[in-house]
């Protein structure tokens, strides 16, 4: 299996198996904790092979720094069938985040494992934004 597409950005959508993917991010600015973020999608593209074909679990968590989640984790199953002629598959998943609520400042990550196996980790990285001096 190998991680194509995982990143959060402004919005995605999926189309007859084509992702459309608009403002990948991994800074947010703010005035002050704690920090809300109206909305965003964080994006994913699996590929397996022939070899893996068959039922997976997909699981997706957000944490900050201390390892605290701040949003309780995704957990979805995933049925990978290779077509016939083909040796790989692919497999997207959208997840809509509506007011994103961030407790602090500092680093926060996005990881995901599939089958219980770590497989990638996307920073989020939100700084206070400085008011400009009049």
């Amino acid at each position: 299996m190998k991680t194509e597409i995982f990143t959060l950005c402004d919005a995605a959508t999926e189309q007859q198996g084509k992702m459309n993917l608009l403002g990948s991010f991994d800074h947010l600015w703010a005035r002050h904790e704690p920090i809300a973020h109206a909305g965003c999608a964080l994006a994913l593209k699996l590929r397996f092979s022939k070899i893996e074909e068959g039922n997976h679990k997909i699981r997706i968590t957000f944490g900050d720094e201390d390892g605290n989640l701040v949003m309780p984790a995704l957990e979805a199953p995933v049925t990978v069938v290779i077509g016939s002629g083909e040796t790989t598959a692919t497999s997207n998943l959208i997840l809509n985040i509506q007011q994103l609520k961030l407790p602090k400042f500092g680093e926060y990550s996005i990881d995901l494992a599939v089958d219980g196996r770590a497989e990638a980790s996307l920073p989020l990285y939100v700084k206070k934004l400085n008011e400009p001096a009049s």
